[in-house]
C-alpha cells in the first residue's frame, strides 16, 4: 500500500491501494491496517478542497485536521498519486 508519507497524521497513515487507483484521486486514513476495510476515504478536488465518502472510525476534530494537512499538501500528495494512476482529481 503506498503511503503519502511515512508519518501519521493526528495519528492516522495516509496511504491509497493498488486497487484503488481506478478512481480519481483520493486518501484514506488508518491507524492500524492499510487497507479499504474501515479506514476514512477522503477524494481529493484540484484546488485542495476535500469530499469525506467514507469516514471510518474518524471523530469529527479528526477529519477536519486531516483535511486541512491535505489542503496544505495536496500537490505534493498528488505527485505521489500520479506515479501509479492516470486518473485526476475529484470533478463532480
Amino acid at each position: 500500500m503506498p503511503k503519502y508519507y511515512e508519518f501519521k497524521v493526528v495519528g492516522y497513515y495516509l496511504y491509497f491501494t493498488s486497487f484503488c487507483i481506478v478512481e480519481c484521486m483520493h486518501v484514506h486514513a488508518s491507524d492500524t491496517k492499510l487497507t479499504e476495510s474501515g479506514s476514512a476515504k477522503f477524494f481529493v478536488k484540484e484546488n485542495g478542497d476535500t469530499i469525506l465518502q467514507k469516514r471510518g472510525s474518524l471523530t469529527d476534530r479528526e477529519i477536519s485536521k486531516i483535511q486541512s494537512f491535505i489542503k496544505d499538501n495536496y500537490k505534493e500528495m498528488y505527485l505521489k498519486w500520479a506515479q501509479y494512476s492516470k486518473q485526476g482529481y475529484f470533478q463532480k
